[in-house]
């Protein structure tokens, strides 16, 4: 018996469901200025990300700091110190879907770190007194509010024992294609 043949009624439930994803991945160069002119670069690292996500017009900001700590030397190669310095970000991640029925209302966002924030090169500036510091980072950030899902109701109710429900999907080949490595994780 095929659902499409019977005379279908309907009901909207409200849920909350993910109603906009978006993710973006992006470079940035940050100048940090050591107290001493550096001969070298020894190394460089990033510590204490911390973030938050809100609503932004057609997008999701992520706002965030991290510390940039450099290990260099100076003097010709004689001492050595660290130079710490705390940066500020904002960083605008545009909704890649959206779904244009939910209620704007009851919109929460969220951002989850995909590529935490990482150092991928450091170079002493032409003038010599400052460190050039070259940061990768990616975000995936969803937007989870009220929406309407439409579902077929069965007006006598379903008795699943012996009974086969054709849903008028197709034939289940259609999904033997499907590459199961791009699907997401969690759905």
């Amino acid at each position: 018996m095929a659902i499409a043949d019977k005379r279908l009624q309907r009901r909207e439930i409200i849920t909350k469901a993910v109603c906009g994803k978006g993710r973006k991945f992006s470079t940035i160069t940050h100048t940090v200025t050591p107290p001493h002119h550096p001969t070298s670069i020894l190394g460089a690292w990033i510590i204490n990300h911390q973030y938050e996500a809100v609503k932004s017009g057609d997008g999701i900001e992520v706002i965030g700091s991290y510390d940039i700590n450099i290990w260099y030397s100076y003097n010709k190669n004689s001492q050595t110190d660290v130079a710490k310095e705390t940066v500020s970000y904002v960083e605008v991640v545009p909704l890649s879907y959206v779904d244009p029925k939910h209620r704007s209302t009851t919109e929460e966002v969220s951002a989850d770190a995909t590529h935490e924030p990482n150092c991928v090169e450091a170079t002493i500036s032409s003038n010599g007194s400052s460190v050039l510091i070259r940061v990768e980072r990616e975000f995936a950030v969803e937007m989870v509010a009220e929406t309407k899902v439409f579902v077929v109701v069965d007006p006598n109710g379903f008795d699943d024992e012996g009974k086969d429900v054709d849903f008028g999907l197709g034939d289940e080949e259609d999904f033997e294609d499907l590459d199961s490595d791009l699907l997401e994780d969690e759905l």
